[in-house]
């Protein structure tokens, strides 16, 4: 489908007439009708093709020409003849929070900011803050937000890194075949770290050589950095450095465990094998000259008397004294999650309908899951009104009775207003199944206090993205963790781990500081459309990195525990 592909295009028009200063309403258009195609359950080719692209909400006659335009050639004319005249790293800049269109345009005039570096000097030289509308503090935010960017362009996201390591790792099962014995990530995609600097596989192979080759045929090659008998180095796209090591079998388990990592990890447990007499590499662990393990990677660990550690545990946070004492919990697994707690459908801005939805989660083995559109101040996202809300809940016990042993709970994201009131009333929401309460405005009033207020509604039952961070973006409000986390420890309020790969929030800091004080989790995509389930993986990988146990998660609870936790039925 190109509807994403279409609403992009919009969405930069928007920007580029806004950067422009042409007047609210033309602008308006470009995103309203963004909003409707992003809503869209249909095709937006298949509409097009039956001459029907008037049939979406605020798509006149003149954006029809424009996407007709699109889907025919790639491109809109007028808005490249825009562009033509607008900085070259437009878009670029765009990104940069705090530095929308309007704040833009005023620093291309009047400063000649074209670029990231441009902006960067100007905020060094001083320039921008002297601007007209500036100073100090907001520049101050603009320069935080350009580090974040200029971070996230060094480093790989964990979802698209999962999602290249299993695209290489299918190609080279498939022309490999028989000749790979054992094949896994390792490094930080192993221990499913947020964001990733390159990626590294390895491969058991007593065919190194062909298979290191096999790697540079992999179709998004787009230089070979280096090829050898047992590394192979290449680069996909022209910027996501991937490593393949060719490993012996009876040194298999020791290469996994040394460039899984993390360093501090290592570092410590060869301190404590020299202490006893050995030396670990990645070949082995060895007493003297004599090879005593390295075949599979718990052989390590044994031989130090720890028990096996899950990579995600392994950045020296005090997982090897648990090992020592033969403490590691059993953590979260993917297979014990029974539901998916918060998504949205089209009633506000997922991309699907209730009942495709739900036949989606269906087929990943869940038992239940919460329908959780937007409220109604968030206008930006289509959220509901109260008896729009009403009607939803209508639809869903109706088609729960049509449902065999699976069943969806009417929910809302119910936004957590400025005053720290919630966007509905507790009449309203005593009517639903699951509330999760969020923050997604005002940021810099009183978080802490507002999250505070929801936590003690009853009906409340989960804070979402409880930081606000955007990984890529946004560093989060400025909430006291440590005061939350005591609150939904006293009161039984999940905290999200929200899987969505730019968010993670919780992080995984967050997440131990949660669990240590008893605390409940609750691990969501926040489905706005049906590739974003598999991000439930990414949760529980955050989860995993936290130390959060199955008993933890209240994803992990059947239909009658949950609702026995539930504030409201307690």
């Amino acid at each position: 489908m190109k509807n994403n592909d279409v609403v992009d295009i919009l969405e930069k028009f928007a920007d580029v007439l806004e950067f422009k200063g042409e007047v609210g309403f033309k602008v308006n258009a470009y995103r309203k009708a963004a909003r409707a195609i992003r809503d869209l359950g249909d095709d937006i080719e298949k509409l097009w093709g039956e001459n029907r692209l008037g049939d979406i909400p605020g798509v006149g006659k003149a954006l029809q020409e424009k996407i007709d335009q699109f889907l025919r050639t790639g491109h809109i004319r007028q808005l490249d003849e825009h562009l033509a005249a607008a900085p070259k790293e437009l878009f670029q800049l765009l990104q940069i929070q705090n530095f929308g269109p309007k704040t833009a345009a005023h620093a291309y005039k009047e400063l000649g900011v074209e670029t990231l570096d441009d902006l960067q000097a100007a905020i060094s030289d001083g320039s921008l803050a002297r601007l007209a509308g500036m100073g100090p503090k907001r520049v101050a935010n603009i320069s935080k937000s350009l580090e974040l960017h200029a971070r996230a362009e060094k480093e790989i996201s964990i979802g698209l890194a999962t999602l290249i390591v299993a695209e290489v790792m299918a190609f080279l099962q498939e022309k490999a075949g028989d000749k790979l014995l054992r094949l896994s990530p390792a490094g930080s995609v192993r221990r499913c770290k947020e964001t990733v600097h390159d990626i590294d596989i390895l491969a058991e192979t007593n065919y190194g050589e062909e298979v290191i080759r096999l790697l540079t045929e992999f179709p998004r090659v787009t230089r070979v950095l280096s090829a050898g008998a047992t590394k192979g180095s290449v680069l996909l796209d022209d910027r996501y450095q991937v490593d393949l090591r060719a490993i012996q079998p009876e040194s298999y388990g020791a290469a996994q465990q040394y460039f899984t990592g993390s360093q501090a990890h290592n570092v410590r447990l060869r301190e404590m094998a020299k202490k006893q007499g050995y030396k670990i590499n990645e070949w082995g662990i060895f007493r003297g000259d004599e090879k005593i393990g390295g075949k599979d990677e718990d052989e390590i660990y044994a031989a130090l008397d720890l028990q096996w550690m899950p990579p995600e545990m392994r950045e020296d946070r005090g997982e090897i004294e648990a090992a020592a004492a033969q403490q590691i919990p059993e953590l979260v697994e993917l297979d014990d999650i029974k539901a998916d707690l918060h998504m949205h459908t089209t009633n506000s801005d997922g991309q699907h309908p209730l009942e495709q939805l739900v036949d989606y989660v269906r087929r990943r083995g869940y038992s239940h899951m919460a329908v959780c559109d937007h409220s109604r101040s968030a206008i930006y996202a289509n959220g509901l009104s109260e008896d729009r809300l009403l009607r939803l809940v209508r639809d869903i016990r109706a088609l729960n009775a049509q449902l065999d042993n699976f069943v969806v709970l009417a929910g809302i994201e119910v936004d957590i207003l400025p005053d720290g009131s919630l966007d509905f009333s507790d009449d309203i929401l005593r009517q639903l199944d699951f509330v999760v309460a969020s923050i997604h405005s005002a940021f810099k009033t009183d978080p802490t206090g507002r999250t505070l207020a929801a936590m003690e509604n009853r009906y409340v039952d989960v804070i979402g993205h409880p930081t606000g961070r955007l990984i890529a973006r946004r560093q989060g409000f400025d909430i006291d963790m440590e005061r939350i986390i005591a609150a939904a420890t006293r009161n039984g309020t999940a905290l999200e781990v929200n899987s969505s790969w730019d968010r993670l929030d919780l992080s995984d800091i967050n997440v131990r500081k949660a669990v240590q004080a008893g605390a409940r989790i609750s691990i969501n995509t926040d489905t706005h459309h049906e590739k974003h389930l598999s991000m439930m993986a990414l949760g529980v990988g955050t989860a995993r990195r936290g130390w959060a146990r199955k008993q933890d998660v209240i994803n992990t609870f059947t239909l009658d525990q949950l609702r026995a936790w539930q504030k409201r039925h307690r």
